[in-house]
């Protein structure tokens, strides 16, 4: 074997370690942070739950914010391109007569999918997710950052679905719709407690089954509302 060979391979096999490296300690801080937020969590807690120095996290992430943000976004990625690739697609199937049901099962049904067949790193990362909505500052930014284009969409598909509502009632609307979304992502286990285990935090079958329907009759009850 050629010494250029043993490079490549000795190449790839670091290339290799380093990726599973960095994958494990993401894992691990999505899992510290979705139990403990931003401010309970140290790098010396990742570190030692990974098992490695800290110094290694600082190597690969600079400081805390930068991890915090790198464990946040690369789920962001891929649940705002599902959710635009289904609201894409739900347009193209109903061309100018959408439903606000229709839409809305696009943009929630497909995010909820993720949380109920995405294993327990998706869990993880919906109870971080609903930490980062409800924080102000620096937590809005990143919500911003990383969905917006795909909210805007589905308002623009809410419009086209109510084109005599007024805009205020159709943004307030989503208000209402993301807040349900996020506290069921957070998991706190209140409405076990409520309803005496008969509905489940975690159920997110459940919730796909009743919440566009649910959110839907809403938006259809405040614009007939103020239109009369």
């Amino acid at each position: 074997m050629s010494t250029a060979v043993k490079q490549r391979r000795r190449s790839s096999a670091k290339a290799e370690q380093r990726a599973e490296t960095i994958d494990q300690i993401l894992d691990t801080a999505e899992y510290l942070f979705s139990k403990h937020g931003f401010y309970g969590v140290t790098l010396k807690d990742v570190a030692n739950s990974v098992g490695v120095h800290h110094t290694l996290i600082n190597y690969y992430f600079e400081d805390k914010k930068k991890l915090f943000e790198d464990v946040f976004s690369r789920r962001a990625v891929v649940t705002s391109e599902r959710r635009m690739k289904a609201l894409d697609d739900y347009e193209k199937k109903v061309g100018d007569s959408p439903t606000v049901e229709g839409a809305l099962r696009a943009f929630l049904d497909t995010d909820l999918d993720l949380y109920t067949g995405g294993g327990e790193g998706w869990r993880n990362y919906g109870a971080l997710g609903a930490q980062v909505a409800s924080t102000p500052e620096w937590g809005a930014r990143m919500m911003d950052e990383h969905f917006d284009p795909v909210v805007l969409r589905l308002i623009g598909l809410l419009k086209k679905a109510l084109p005599e509502c007024a805009e205020a009632d159709i943004f307030w609307g989503y208000h209402f719709v993301t807040g349900a979304l996020m506290l069921t992502l957070a998991k706190t286990g209140r409405i076990d407690k409520l309803s005496g285990g008969l509905c489940r935090s975690d159920d997110y079958a459940a919730v796909k089954e009743r919440m566009a329907t649910f959110m839907a009759a809403g938006f259809l009850s405040v614009c007939s509302r103020r239109k009369g």
